[in-house]
């Protein structure tokens, strides 16, 4: 089974279980703060990876770690650990938070601008470009890009909106040398 099958059914089945008891708000909280610890803390990574320590010692670890996590999303990190499996909890993470966003119509966008945008561009962004791409809403990263002068560049999940200056001109350099 390839690993993305493997994500979806782990994030499935902690979804379902959040679903079912009433607590998907908590734990998809819980799920971010993870994903978080586990992307931005590359010794951590390092040190789960190491074949010094056994698995008892690895789920030790996570649990003196994440010690105040719900049961289901704790066990979800002992379990992936005790399969051989904790290199995958980053992306299990990333999957159940898109199954949350599924489930409210809500997609994840970088936006890419030449300066930090503003609560209302941010909303106005929102609102435009969630109904090109099905959603309700949609969930904005700004991240303020010294290379572009004018413009916007959006990215949600696979599509990319670029409305940039540069990417203007790339495409009119296209078209001017065929």
């Amino acid at each position: 089974m390839s690993n993305e099958a493997v994500e979806k059914r782990y994030a499935s089945a902690l979804f379902e279980l959040a679903k079912e008891h009433g607590q998907l708000q908590e734990i998809e909280k819980e799920v971010r703060a993870v994903k978080e610890v586990f992307e931005e803390n590359e010794p951590f990574r390092k040190l789960l990876k190491s074949p010094k320590l056994t698995i008892e010692k690895k789920q030790e670890i996570l649990k003196n770690i994440f010690s105040g996590l719900s049961t289901f999303t704790l066990n979800l990190l002992l379990l992936l650990t005790e399969r051989h499996r904790d290199e995958l909890i980053p992306r299990v993470c990333r999957a159940f938070i898109e199954r949350v966003n599924d489930e409210r119509g809500i997609a994840d966008a970088l936006v890419y601008s030449a300066r930090p945008l503003s609560a209302d561009e941010s909303k106005a962004i929102s609102e435009v470009f969630a109904k090109k791409v099905g959603k309700l809403s949609l969930n904005i990263e700004n991240i303020v890009d010294d290379g572009l002068l004018a413009g916007l560049k959006i990215r949600i999940g696979n599509s990319i909106f670029d409305s940039s200056l540069r990417g203007k001109l790339e495409r009119l350099e296209k078209t001017l040398i065929s």
